[in-house]
């Protein structure tokens, strides 16, 4: 599925370069329904190994992809009923 965060995918959302890598906002068990939901956003190299290696960065990110998926999807208790947490 594309992102649901931008559909912007050719530049990195971090800072506008060339997207070379695909970020997916959650991990582990979540990363299955994340893709299906679109939870993903187009980073530079750079910018993806910041947001790896940025536990505030990557808080951001998932606060980001929670209001998104809300947006399109379903409320705050419909959020924690798929992902078992909220970040908002």
């Amino acid at each position: 599925m594309d992102s649901i965060i931008t559909d912007y995918t050719a530049s990195c959302l971090l800072c506008g370069r060339e997207a070379t890598d695909t970020h997916h906002l959650l991990l582990g068990s979540d990363r299955q329904h994340a893709d299906e939901d679109g939870l993903t956003i187009p980073l530079c190299r750079e910018c993806h190994a910041l947001m790896h290696n940025d536990a505030r960065i990557l808080m951001l990110g998932r606060i980001l992809g929670q209001i998104a998926w809300e947006g399109k999807y379903g409320d705050r208790n419909d959020y924690r009923k798929r992902y078992k947490r909220s970040f908002v």
